[in-house]
């Protein structure tokens, strides 16, 4: 793969990552759901966060844009591996270079950093004059599925996109760290917009699970907007004060719940 992205012309590399981020999107969001929509519907419905379904129409746009973004991700991270070949990046090729236990640890702070720049952005493209413009498509699923996890305006997506440059430059990092660490943000970001929860009871309250956001959290914010600004973690919202009032009562209600 390093051979590929240094020696293929840059509309093949464009290509490459375009299907990448595409199979990506539909592997992850398709199987939950499948999973969770489909199959296992009914015994999961008593968790269902929003007792409507969305309409089919708002789902085919949400994908559409989804689409949209994989091209504008894929463009990014081709000017990425461009200037990786040019020798200005972090990235490096031998693992050895920084070791196995730095490797693993280098997810870890992209996640750290990825939730801190997401949180701050979010809470940018929630400005008056700054919404209407960039991040209001996203918002109209006020009732989300895994397909909105993506379901962005273009402008959006370049400034979603931009955490990954920062990441290459400032940080050693392995191409197979960001591969991974890309896995992690698309899973934890379809949960988000899962629209089911299926978190245990009392997540929200645990020493460990209260520092890690759920669907019932990321859910409030589409239909409430003003709230619950948070990606993986909470500590953000919770340092910022602008967790909902009502985040663990709801959360607690829909885990009450019986069949």
């Amino acid at each position: 793969m390093q051979d590929f992205f240094q020696k293929s012309p840059w509309y093949y590399v464009w290509a490459y990552i375009s299907a990448l981020f595409l199979a990506r999107y539909l592997i992850v969001a398709g199987l939950a759901y499948l999973w969770v929509w489909k199959w296992k519907a009914a015994s999961l419905l008593k968790w269902k966060i929003q007792d409507k379904q969305p309409e089919t129409k708002s789902m085919v746009r949400d994908f559409l844009f989804s689409l949209l973004a994989m091209t504008i991700f894929a463009t990014v991270g081709t000017i990425v591996m461009s200037a990786r070949n040019a020798g200005h990046t972090r990235m490096y090729t031998a693992i050895d270079d920084f070791g196995w236990l730095y490797f693993v640890f280098s997810i870890f702070v992209m996640l750290v950093i990825h939730d801190a720049y997401f949180y701050w952005a979010h809470r940018f493209m929630h400005l008056p004059k700054i919404y209407p413009l960039v991040h209001r498509v996203h918002h109209l699923s006020t009732n989300p599925s895994p397909w909105t996890a993506f379901a962005f305006h273009p402008l959006e997506t370049f400034l979603e996109a931009l955490i990954l440059p920062i990441l290459v430059y400032i940080l050693p990092l392995h191409l197979y760290a960001l591969v991974v660490f890309l896995f992690i943000m698309t899973i934890m970001n379809v949960i988000g917009h899962l629209g089911y929860e299926l978190y245990p009871r009392g997540f929200v309250e645990a020493q460990v699970g209260k520092w890690n956001n759920t669907s019932t959290h990321h859910n409030m914010h589409h239909k409430l907007v003003s709230c619950n600004y948070g990606l993986y973690f909470n500590w953000w919202d919770r340092w910022m004060n602008t967790n909902h009032a009502d985040y663990i009562k709801t959360f607690n209600k829909i885990k009450s719940r019986q069949a």
